[in-house]
C-alpha cells in the first residue's frame, strides 16, 4: 500500500508492519493505525510514527535507551496482557520528540513511552506513575551526562 503523507511524502507501507493501537495515542483516539518509518540516515536515531489512518499525522519518536540508558520502568500487569507481550524481547520502546526551532530545547516524553509487541504489532501509550521522568525532557542535556 501506498501513503501519501504531509511530512514524509509518498511512502510505500508494508500492510504486516502495521502496528494496532486499539484505542489509539491519548489526544488522537480515532487513530488506531501506525507505522513506524525508519530515518533513511542510519547514524540518526530519530524515527516516525505515521498515522496510517490520517497521513497528515505522524510523530517524531525515538528508542529512549539512546539517550537515558538508565531509562527504567514497570509495565503495568494490565498493559502486558492487553498487548499480549510474552517475553521482554517481543517489546520495543519509544518515546514522542518535540523538536522546536531552538533544536538544544529538543524535548522527549519520558512519563509517557509508547510500548509496542514486536510479535503481534499491538501497540499503547503508556502513562507512568513515576515522578522520575517528564513529559518535556531535554534529550541534549540527557546525553551530555551520559
Amino acid at each position: 500500500m501506498i501513503l501519501n503523507t504531509k511530512s514524509l511524502g509518498e511512502i510505500q507501507v508494508n500492510e504486516e508492519s502495521i502496528i494496532q493501537f486499539e484505542n489509539g495515542i491519548p489526544g488522537f483516539e480515532d487513530l488506531t493505525q501506525f507505522i513506524i518509518v525508519d530515518n533513511p540516515q542510519e547514524d540518526v536515531p530519530f524515527c516516525w510514527l505515521q498515522s496510517v489512518d490520517n497521513t497528515e499525522i505522524s510523530f517524531v519518536i525515538i528508542n529512549p535507551f539512546v539517550f537515558k540508558k538508565n531509562y527504567d520502568f514497570e509495565i503495568p500487569s494490565s498493559i502486558v496482557e492487553g498487548l499480549e507481550i510474552e517475553t521482554p524481547e517481543d517489546v520495543a520502546t519509544y518515546v514522542i520528540v518535540v523538536i522546536p526551532e531552538d533544536i538544544n530545547k529538543m524535548t522527549a516524553n519520558l512519563a509517557a513511552p509508547i510500548i509496542i509487541n514486536s510479535k503481534n504489532k499491538k501497540g499503547k501509550q503508556v502513562v507512568l506513575e513515576d515522578n522520575r521522568y517528564h513529559i518535556k525532557h531535554l534529550i541534549l542535556d540527557e546525553m551530555k551526562m551520559g
